[in-house]
């Protein structure tokens, strides 16, 4: 039996969240309630001859072209300094096409492109304290 792939189309910030609604292609609704995040291209409902993927909408991004690993570590951290995530591959990164990197960009006269893509950029959890252990255990007998 021929398989019948669906799609769910959806923006890339609404993917990152755990509870959210949407509508496939067929006019199916879909309620989720997620311990992680989905991602583009995966099958998340399937029903007889009906496969339902997720399809991340394209959103525009710029494209920076990178020679190195150097150049690349460099370009990583200018555009990480202002906060914003970057999605990397062997030559080039793709980065939200907004108007604070594209100001970057063009005073370090790094040249880049303007393009409609799919974006998955790196995403890294870590904690962030400016407290000491000593000084916790300090104030926690209060």
């Amino acid at each position: 039996m021929l398989e019948n792939r669906i799609p769910l189309r959806v923006e890339r910030r609404v993917l990152a969240k755990r509870r959210w609604r949407g509508q496939a292609d067929d006019g199916t609704d879909f309620g989720f309630d997620l311990e992680s995040p989905l991602r583009d291209g995966i099958c998340f409902h399937a029903e007889e001859d009906k496969k339902y993927i997720i399809n991340q909408k394209p959103e525009a991004v710029l494209r920076v072209q990178y020679a190195s690993k150097e150049e690349a570590a460099s370009l990583a951290w200018q555009i990480g300094n202002l906060h914003f995530p970057a999605q990397f591959s062997d030559s080039y990164l793709l980065v939200e096409g907004d108007y604070a990197v594209r100001l970057m960009l063009e005073r370090n006269q790094i040249p880049f492109e303007e393009s409609n893509e799919v974006f998955q950029p790196l995403v890294v959890a870590s904690s962030h304290q400016h407290v000491s252990d000593k000084l916790l255990k300090y104030l926690n007998k209060w």
